[in-house]
């Protein structure tokens, strides 16, 4: 005689539907994050513009005001954006992000770079993200300055940046360093305090136009750097370097 099925009894817990994850924390000033991590708390605030790990630290600057950074990074953007324009090979970008180690990715004001490609010493990588140390950083310095002059000097000496300028807007002071014998020394100026690049042939810069606004006269100088038979060979040398994918 066959048995009777009881009937099934039902399981609170089996037949409880999923939970939906967690949600991610969210990234704060002061957390130690691994950079997978910080990358994956970055990733889903999509609201937040800038963050940075640093020594395997997260810092988050304040706001800024329009003279104190916003009227200054757009005016050495411009200036790098003119040499790239005149200089096939190199990138110029703003506030990109840059996986420099294990436990540093910085977000520049503006930096200026070597295609991987054209022999840089920085990658690009399939996500999308700087791997490596451009050869040239720019921060302009106003709340950060602390940071920028100690903490981020010291990774991007690390790192191996060739050269770095930190525009310290406050103190009304362009430094320029670069990277020799694996330490930042100050840029040794050229007649009337000019600066030039030792990484990029033909950039040039006048540090008391460009502190003044007179974007004009940095530009102008910049023209004449670009016109220089150093540049021109730094250009043909970059063109022989067949791009590839």
């Amino acid at each position: 005689m066959a048995t009777a099925l009881k009937p099934r009894q039902e399981d609170p817990i089996a037949d409880a539907p999923s939970s939906s994850p967690a949600p991610l924390p969210p990234l704060e000033n002061g957390d130690r994050l691994t950079r997978a991590e910080f990358e994956r708390r970055f990733d889903a605030m999509p609201h937040l513009k800038k963050a940075e790990l640093l020594e395997g630290v997260v810092y988050m600057p304040s706001p800024v005001r329009l003279r104190h950074h916003g009227e200054p990074h757009a005016n050495v953007l411009g200036w790098l954006t003119v040499y790239r324009a005149g200089t096939p090979g190199v990138i110029a970008a703003d506030n990109t992000s840059a996986r420099l180690d294990l436990d540093n990715e910085p977000q520049p004001d503006a930096l200026l770079m070597i295609e991987p490609h054209r022999g840089g010493q920085a990658r690009i990588s399939d996500d999308d993200y700087i791997e490596g140390a451009p050869e040239l950083v720019v921060e302009v310095a106003s709340s950060s300055v602390s940071i920028d002059v100690h903490l981020k000097r010291h990774v991007y000496r690390r790192c191996g940046v060739r050269e770095y300028l930190i525009w310290r807007v406050l103190d009304r002071q362009i430094d320029w360093l670069v990277l020799r014998d694996g330490q930042f020394v100050p840029l040794e100026p050229h007649a009337q305090g000019q600066y030039r690049s030792v990484s990029f042939p033909g950039l040039w810069l006048e540090p008391a136009a460009l502190l003044k606004g007179d974007i004009s006269a940095v530009l102008e100088l910049l023209r004449q750097g670009l016109a220089t038979p150093e540049h021109q060979d730094f250009v043909q040398r970059l063109a022989e370097r067949p791009a590839t994918s």
